[in-house]
């Protein structure tokens, strides 16, 4: 803690400006705002789509810029653009913002707050969150369901100082093949989440969650965010290179936008691991080990169709042995290169490296993809040997919007490929996870995914969205000592078949215990008031494994009433 705050305050210098809070991660908010690019046919300088999340007033200056393309023509599209702007209200003082019904004459005034406060100095935005659901999952006797209760808040201080937080309780029995995951007894986490308690005699799960964020501008183009949240990186539905899978963390952040380029500079306070410290119930019996995770994203808009980021990364911890309790504070220069660093001092942290891309080919189709490199030699690659250290990953995808001409109809398709042992190191302190869970993508390595999503709005209200997800990932067997790459946790010196042989050679993707699954989801969301959801939804997951803890089969049928809050996904 005292490392962030001694950085933040060398950092936070000069005359700041004007100040944006950020819209909270959402898949279908953040495809809603997407897809007008997309839609437009050309890279517009307000947003980076690869970097999310947004800041509320890039989105309003976007809608602004991109409405002169003609792609609010439908009532749909129509509806989305005051949506977004009501949403938005401070920055795009939209008369539509208004409610025509306010509450007891204080509240919701504004169509968007249950309560705000407008003044030049002060600007305050209050709501309530609620997530209300019941299911059938036909593998529990039990119905499952989710009980969130919370509040959220953002405001500016002068125009100059940005401030976020937002905090639930939150009860809930999970889906089967969730619970099925978290008791396979050497990860008992809940996927996004940390610590936790047992509900329900064990067959719920009990936690709370905070985040929140105070965020300037040192100037009208350096943005200076500190708090305690969720990033993702990249264009697709997965990302390859940093997610929104795991839990929040403590995070700094730099943020330069000018002329085509965005520069991005982060370093995350991670939990390193949990494992020794956490019984059935989640309870603690001792304090956590740190790892903290340095971040550097360039992106440039070349021409008017053609996005090109470069990324690096590095994994370090003070609590590692191998590092004897230092902090690195190399790390924390903005403009380095961090292999170098790693190299210089004879570290064995963990730095990987990559780009990404998103190509708006023609009005309405967009092509992006992903490359993670985390180690390779030329020779073996050539040779085609099948070296366990030539670990990379891939993504390759495509939007195609208003699809065959029917107004808001999306079709996405996204391929995902990891090699074995990908994101993983000799030490729990370097792998790519936070509180065991992966930093990208939720399956870890050794896996070729296909993903198809279908997005439909017939209607203003109505939202409806179908996803079909194919994986086939080479698992560990459980109780046996077998590490065959898909596992970030687990020590990559240790590959082990059976405990015999060493896996130097023959790795491919896939190997181990084959295990294939079919994953569909069909959801319809109605918004009748502003940010107020019904759900309702059907997941099919169909697992297909040799190996018995991963061998079953799951139907699960919800609905839930949402209200200032995203969905909550368990797709993998």
């Amino acid at each position: 803690m005292r490392i962030y705050t001694i950085t933040l305050f060398l950092l936070f210098s000069g005359t700041l400006s004007a100040q944006s809070n950020y819209a909270t991660l959402n898949e279908d908010y953040y495809h809603t705002i997407d897809r007008y690019e997309i839609k437009a046919g050309r890279i517009r300088p307000e947003i980076f789509t690869a970097v999310k999340p947004y800041k509320r007033s890039d989105i309003v200056a976007f809608l602004d810029s991109v409405g002169q393309y003609g792609v609010f023509a439908s009532r749909a599209d129509q509806f989305n653009q005051d949506y977004l702007r009501n949403d938005s209200w401070e920055w795009s003082r939209s008369e539509s913002s208004s409610s025509k019904k306010r509450f007891l004459k204080h509240f919701y005034k504004k169509k968007s707050d249950l309560f705000y406060v407008d003044m030049p100095e002060f600007d305050l935005h209050v709501n309530p969150v609620l997530y209300l659901g019941i299911g059938k999952d036909s593998r529990n006797e039990d119905m499952s369901f989710i009980n969130t209760r919370g509040l959220e808040v953002r405001g500016m201080i002068d125009q100059k100082v940005g401030l976020y937080t937002y905090l639930t309780d939150n009860q809930a029995v999970l889906p089967s093949y969730v619970t099925d995951q978290m008791r396979l007894s050497d990860n008992p986490v809940i996927p996004h989440e940390g610590f936790w308690k047992d509900f329900k005699d064990g067959k719920g799960v009990d936690f709370f969650q905070a985040r929140g964020y105070i965020t300037f501008e040192a100037t009208k183009h350096i943005n200076l965010q500190f708090g305690h949240d969720r990033f993702f990186i990249g264009n697709g539905y997965r990302s390859l290179i940093f997610s929104d899978y795991a839990p929040p963390s403590m995070f700094l952040k730099g943020n330069v936008k000018i002329w085509k380029i965005n520069y991005l500079f982060m370093i995350n306070k991670m939990t390193a691991d949990v494992k020794s410290n956490i019984g059935g119930s989640g309870q603690q019996a001792g304090g956590y080990p740190d790892k903290f995770v340095a971040f550097h994203h360039l992106s440039v808009n070349i021409g008017k169709k053609l996005n090109i980021g470069v990324f690096e990364s590095v994994i370090y911890s003070p609590d590692d042995s191998v590092s004897s309790g230092k902090f690195r504070f190399d790390y924390l220069n903005p403009i380095i290169f961090y292999r170098s660093i790693e190299q210089q001092n004879g570290s064995t942290d963990n730095a990987i490296l990559g780009l990404d891309f998103k190509w708006n080919a023609i009005k309405k189709l967009s092509f992006y993809g992903q490359f993670v490199l985390d180690e390779f030699v030329l020779e073996n690659i050539k040779d085609g040997n099948g070296w366990w250290a030539n670990k990379f990953a891939i993504q390759a995808g495509a939007k195609y919007i208003d699809a065959f001409n029917v107004s808001n109809l999306d079709l996405q398709g996204e391929v995902n490929i990891v090699r074995p042992y990908t994101y993983s190191h000799n030490s729990q302190y370097n792998n790519y996870s936070s509180y065991r869970q992966p930093i990208a993508h939720p399956l870890g390595a050794n896996f070729t995914e296909l993903v198809g999503i279908v997005r439909y709005q017939p209607i203003p209200k109505l939202n409806i969205s179908g996803k079909l997800i194919l994986t086939n990932i080479g698992r560990d067997s459980t109780g046996v000592k077998y590490n065959w790459g898909s596992d970030v946790l687990k020590n990559n010196t240790d590959r082990k078949n059976g405990g015999t042989s060493n896996l130097n050679y023959g790795n491919t993707i896939g190997q181990g215990f084959a295990n294939d699954i079919l994953l569909g989801t069909l959801t319809a969301s109605y918004q009748f008031k502003h940010n107020l959801f019904i759900d309702f939804n059907v997941v099919l997951r169909k697992s297909d494994s040799e190996l018995p803890a991963y061998h079953n089969n799951t139907t699960v049928t919800s609905l839930a009433l949402r209200w200032n809050i995203a969905r909550r996904l368990y797709e993998f």
